[in-house]
């Protein structure tokens, strides 16, 4: 790594994998030097597609490479903390897609991995990294509602998904919660912190993921946060904050914003903006840049999504999981205990 550029590695080629470096392209001080894949011709086709030199195709000779400076890990979240866990036991700084991990328990293990290997791990919680996110949480930090009393939001999508899509598979980590929930709990998070209970119903499909799922969290001082997910229908991806002196509201695509309207009692709204200079409201842009700027001040973490957040949210989504019958193949009976409230795991 230099000043000038930090090289790239892509681990999977699906969507999210595209749509992450052709973002980081056009950055001017990004280098993608290498993509893997399970499928040697699927990372060819990738590295043909955006000008990558070297494809491989497994995930090991990705994580060996000693000429890449960090790995994005964009496989399906059930591969996470195999797909992430190689590449920090290998040394590479990594950036993991969420959910992170299938559980907390895995969480806790790249956790500890990225501290024994002192190396850089984040989650891909682009959210946290968003312009108009960090302004509306900087509004709340400095007291523009007054005390946080409720949170809500939700993310459905119409489908409908067939039994065999990903979505509906178990041994991929299927379900709304992980791979939409996932965004409503961090945003709560965001602005609460981890909470003190956990309720939740759902429903579920044949295979025994969540088709949708509602979330009711409480915190001790007496907020809460009504929380939604779906893959039965598409929702208006809405969210909203009330305090005790206003409230926030984004109207659509609360997690990529492109304006949010703060209401202050006795003062008319206020309605902030994206600045057309931080681009589409799509980019993600802004989580690399993140990524990169910590490994140049040598950092292991981020501070706009740091480690303990991450492994707050994953227990949160592990007692969600609990309260509505959701284990997937391979966890052990303890892996989604309730664990709301636990204690963070030092980072």
């Amino acid at each position: 790594m230099t000043e000038q550029s930090v090289r790239w590695g892509i681990l999977a080629t699906g969507g999210i994998a595209a749509a992450f470096t052709a973002d980081l392209v056009d950055l001017p001080d990004a280098e993608v030097v290498a993509v893997a894949s399970r499928s040697e011709a699927s990372a060819k086709a990738f590295a043909e597609r955006f000008g990558i030199g070297r494809a491989y195709g497994d995930w090991g000779a990705l994580a060996e490479d000693a000429d890449i400076d960090v790995v994005y890990v964009a496989t399906p979240h059930a591969a996470h903390r195999a797909a992430a866990g190689l590449c920090l036991a290998a040394g590479r700084n990594v950036l993991c897609e969420k959910a992170f991990t299938l559980n907390a328990r895995e969480a806790g293990e790249l956790v500890a991995l990225a501290k024994d290997h002192d190396r850089f791990l984040m989650e891909a919680m682009w959210m946290y990294c968003n312009p108009l996110i960090r302004r509306l949480k900087a509004l709340v930090d400095d007291g523009a509602i007054g005390d946080v009393r409720t949170v809500q939001a939700d993310f459905g999508l119409a489908g409908p998904f067939p039994p065999s899509h990903r979505l509906r598979d178990p041994a991929q980590g299927g379900g709304a919660l992980l791979d939409l929930g996932v965004y409503p709990v961090s945003f709560a998070h965001l602005l609460l912190g981890e909470p003190s209970d956990v309720t939740a119903k759902a429903v579920l499909s044949e295979e025994g993921v969540d088709l949708q799922t509602g979330a009711l969290l409480s915190w001790d001082d007496g907020a809460l946060a009504s929380l939604h997910c779906s893959l039965t229908g598409g929702t208006g991806t809405t969210a909203s904050v009330t305090g005790s002196l206003g409230r926030i509201d984004i109207p659509n695509g609360f997690f990529h914003p492109d304006r949010f309207v703060l209401h202050r009692d006795g003062r008319d709204p206020e309605e902030f903006v994206a600045d057309p200079a931080d681009g589409p409201r799509n980019s993600l842009k802004h989580e690399a840049r993140e990524v990169m700027r910590a490994l140049r001040a040598g950092e292991t973490q981020s501070p706009l999504v740091p480690l303990e957040g991450t492994l707050a949210v994953m227990r949160t989504l592990d007692a969600v999981r609990d309260r509505i019958g959701v284990r997937y193949p391979g966890e052990a009976a303890g892996d989604t205990a309730g664990t709301a409230g636990g204690t963070v795991t030092p980072v």
